[in-house]
């Protein structure tokens, strides 16, 4: 398999066309840092977990903001840290640092540099998506593009610009957050099943200068 020489990849009107994914498992917003220390004593019985931050948006060119949520999810539960109501907590910062749970997110690079901005921390454990695809001859590189290959679904991205720092995330803030963690939780667990055959895929494009799309920014 991995000598074949083809890519897969997918072109955005037909994620489009895709029906939207949706979460049907528990959220809990965490605000206080007693009840983040509740979570992550959960989350420490969980051998691997799902991982995602956002931001804030800024409008504003040369500005930026600090990140204003940790989500990490299980299959059936996703945890919302407020991180820009109670900071990164030492709970949290044990939990970023242990070995002993696998934490599946993308372009973590991004996340952990913007972390660093609230507390120093040593990340341990996490396993970069974009990294592993490319073992399945995926080229696209964000979350949505890769979720779609695999799943046929199409992950919403209406409330990636919202205002993260609401003084109350609404429902579909919440979901939103959550399926972004849950999602890298899924294509870990999937790519790592060996049922997805990429020779098999419907989304396999030459592998030649001329047909072989351009890799997109986050």
């Amino acid at each position: 398999m991995d000598n074949q020489c083809f890519s897969i990849a997918i072109d955005k009107r037909k994620v489009a066309e895709m029906p939207t994914v949706t979460f049907s498992g528990a959220i809990t917003v965490v605000e206080q840092p007693a009840d983040a220390a509740e979570a992550v004593r959960y989350l420490r019985q969980q051998s691997v977990v799902g991982f995602d931050t956002e931001t804030k948006p800024n409008f504003r060119k040369g500005m930026t903001n600090r990140v204003s949520l940790i989500q990490v999810a299980t299959e059936q539960h996703s945890f919302l840290f407020r991180i820009n109501k109670m900071g990164l907590t030492p709970e949290l910062k044990e939990f970023m640092e242990c070995d002993d749970i696998v934490k599946i997110g993308l372009s973590l690079k991004d996340d952990f540099h913007m972390l660093h901005m609230i507390g120093d921390f040593e990340p341990h454990n996490f396993v970069e998506l974009q990294e592993m695809v490319r073992k399945y001859h995926i080229t696209d590189s964000s979350l949505q593009k890769i979720y779609a290959i695999l799943f046929n679904e199409r992950i919403s991205k209406g409330q990636r610009l919202t205002n993260w720092e609401a003084a109350k995330l609404t429902g579909p803030q919440m979901i939103y957050a959550s399926i972004d963690a849950w999602a890298c939780l899924r294509i870990y667990k999937y790519l790592n099943s060996g049922q997805f055959d990429p020779s098999a895929s419907p989304y396999i494009v030459p592998d030649t200068p001329e047909a072989t799309p351009p890799v997109e920014q986050q």
